[in-house]
């Protein structure tokens, strides 16, 4: 009974272990978008001077970026990831304030067409977390889907975040097929050692969930505001989860095609 009883403990205390190990790995991931909630939180209780909020918000991304390079925390490549996710945030961004899905209302000199070049880097923020948490937990891929099927899905994804404002939202059909696509998929990473798996699915709603967090704790500091918002801060309809769910879908379809493709051309240099 003792020897039964001891190797639950150890059972337990090792599962405790490496849930820490996961959450520090988790938490060493997320230090772009640390910076830019601390930020955020900053500039909003403190006002700085000769320059608008958000050309300091801009300043800090920009400062922040060069460090992540600079000391080696993200490489040349995945800075070319996460400068195409700025680009595709951005383009995102100009639409939706365009058509008043939602607003910046603060001033500022680096404001294009009502968007501050800062919140490019929101998006690419995400785009970090997963380059970071794939090279830092090892994560494979397995029963990956093929490449036109992956590309189609996700282009059609971040297609309807515009055409459904003059068309229908196939956003739940989309997710239909996304759950169709990657039934057979799972991603595996590893703690110390040891490799783990889950299905691919469910890794798109976890982060989808903790990015509408974040999303409430940004708006909460005002890093943009919802029409809902304009009089007083509320908490971000829980619906949102469903477009966040879809945007990290497309984020991680792109980061996984370019990683996959890094690792076939890898595969043959190596065989040349």
């Amino acid at each position: 009974m003792n020897l039964i009883v001891q190797k639950a403990e150890s059972h337990f205390i090792r599962a405790v272990k490496q849930l820490v190990r996961f959450g520090w790995e988790q938490a060493l991931s997320c230090i772009f978008p640390v910076v830019i909630f601390a930020s955020l939180a900053f500039t909003k209780i403190v006002p700085l001077p000769f320059l608008p909020r958000y050309d300091w918000l801009l300043l800090i991304c920009i400062l922040m970026q060069w460090l992540m390079v600079r000391t080696k925390l993200e490489t040349l490549d995945e800075l070319k990831v996460i400068t195409l996710f700025h680009l595709i945030g951005l383009a995102l961004e100009l639409f939706k304030v365009h058509m008043g899905s939602w607003a910046y209302p603060g001033e500022g000199y680096s404001k294009l067409f009502g968007v501050p070049l800062y919140s490019g880097f929101m998006y690419a923020s995400v785009a970090s977390y997963l380059c970071q948490a794939w090279r830092r937990l090892n994560v494979e891929l397995i029963n990956w889907p093929p490449f036109l099927v992956v590309a189609s899905l996700a282009a059609a994804i971040y297609l309807n975040f515009f055409t459904h404002h003059f068309w229908m939202d196939v956003r739940w059909w989309l997710s239909g097929l996304v759950i169709i696509v990657f039934w057979k998929s799972w991603v595996t990473y590893e703690i110390h050692g040891t490799r783990y798996r889950m299905p691919i699915a469910l890794s798109f709603v976890l982060i989808g969930f903790f990015i509408w967090i974040a999303e409430n704790i940004a708006t909460f500091f005002g890093a943009w505001q919802y029409p809902n918002q304009s009089v007083a801060w509320s908490l971000v309809h829980l619906g949102k989860v469903s477009s966040w769910l879809l945007l990290v879908i497309v984020s991680f379809l792109i980061v996984a095609t370019l990683k996959r493709v890094k690792g076939n051309n890898s595969i043959k240099k190596k065989e040349h």
